[in-house]
């Protein structure tokens, strides 16, 4: 049986993420063209994250694993850089706050790229356990060099610590262009496929395998915290200075 629970900030206005259930996996759709992060967006997505692990706890599953896409050519165009900038704080306070909660997320995630991720998109996908992505279009970009714009801290240190050395440069210090051929071979992804619905049922088969593996219950979430210290430090840096 499929649910489907939506999410629209404002209340009234229109639908940012949609949440659809199969079984044991979620499914997190961000529906907003090109999937731009403001504050609206991350806030979105953050109670979404908490829907799932509302559910997960509630019905005590043993098996469970979220996948999120986009729709159309964009997993994420990255952040809305005019309203973001027009929030003060937004980067310290809401972004990177968003990448930590699904990098330490209490079951298994997969990010099914059916498009492009360009950088906010793209180190939301790299905040995920997993990725899968579309090999007839779009790429992976980390473009701030080209802006140019820095790299925050806990931005870099995700980046780092989920790529290779030679890799990682390539994506910071030359805005390189990874199709999900390259991808694959740099080890950024691990599995793609030819077609946004070939590619959304490997995410799907990518994420029922994992799912399992959430019967380590509130474990599964500690081991990640110790294998992620220094991002997820980096990531709440601002957060913790507003303290």
């Amino acid at each position: 049986m499929t649910a489907t629970q939506k999410f629209t900030l404002p209340a009234e206005g229109k639908t940012l993420i949609e949440i659809t259930r199969e079984g044991p996996l979620f499914i997190m759709t961000m529906v907003d063209k090109e999937n731009r992060f403001t504050t609206e967006m991350c806030k979105a997505i953050c109670d979404a994250l908490d829907h799932v692990a509302d559910v997960v706890e509630k019905e005590e599953l043993t098996e469970a694993a979220l996948m999120t896409r986009g729709q159309d050519k964009f997993y994420s165009n990255g952040l809305d850089i005019e309203k973001a900038f027009s929030v003060p704080g937004f980067t310290d306070h809401t972004f990177m706050p968003m990448l930590n909660k699904i990098l330490m997320f209490g079951i298994p995630t997969v990010a099914c790229l059916n498009g492009h991720a360009f950088a906010g998109g793209c180190l939301m996908a790299m905040a995920h356990d997993y990725r899968v992505m579309r090999s007839d279009r779009g790429f992976m970009c980390m473009n701030e060099i080209d802006l140019p714009s820095p790299l925050p801290a806990g931005m870099s240190a995700l980046l780092r610590y989920k790529m290779h050395p030679h890799v990682y440069r390539s994506c910071v210090l030359e805005a390189k262009r990874f199709s999900a051929q390259e991808a694959l071979a740099s080890h950024i992804v691990d599995g793609i496929a030819e077609g946004v619905e070939a590619t959304i049922e490997l995410g799907k088969k990518v994420a029922l395998q994992i799912a399992p593996k959430a019967k380590a219950g509130v474990f599964y979430g500690m081991i990640k915290e110790d294998m992620y210290p220094e991002i997820s430090e980096r990531l709440m840096r601002g957060v913790q200075a507003k303290l």
